[in-house]
């Protein structure tokens, strides 16, 4: 079972900033596309960044020109650089594998998503 384990996360003041990392198991950064998701509560898990096997690289509206994902093979980790933080940006941030097809990515759909972490961004 592939794992993925999220770090990094805390409380910061708006226009703060904060980098998030996900650690995988098995090669899985390595070896495939990632995504990074945020869900709030009572909202959806929405997608907000994601990154090819080549670095190809897309970001949500809402985060374009404050975020940047980039991932290191060689540590099989993936990281979120979070600049400018609003408060709307408070949200459990998730990690996953996938893949890229039409120039979106869809998160492969086996259960292997892992705790998360918790940005909290105050006013």
């Amino acid at each position: 079972q592939v794992q993925l384990v999220e770090s990094g996360g805390g409380l910061v003041h708006s226009g703060g900033s904060m980098r998030l990392s996900c650690a995988a198991s098995a090669n899985i950064v390595r070896r495939n596309a990632m995504g990074w998701y945020r869900q709030a509560p009572g909202k959806e898990r929405d997608l907000v960044a994601a990154i090819s096997e080549g670095g190809y690289t897309a970001y949500a509206d809402p985060v374009k020109g404050r975020f940047t994902i980039s991932r290191d093979n060689g540590k099989n980790t993936l990281y979120l650089q979070m600049n400018s933080l609003k408060p709307e940006d408070t949200a459990v941030y998730y990690c996953k594998d996938g893949r890229f097809m039409g120039g979106n990515f869809y998160a492969y759909s086996y259960d292997n998503w892992g705790q998360g972490t918790q940005v909290t961004v105050s006013s």
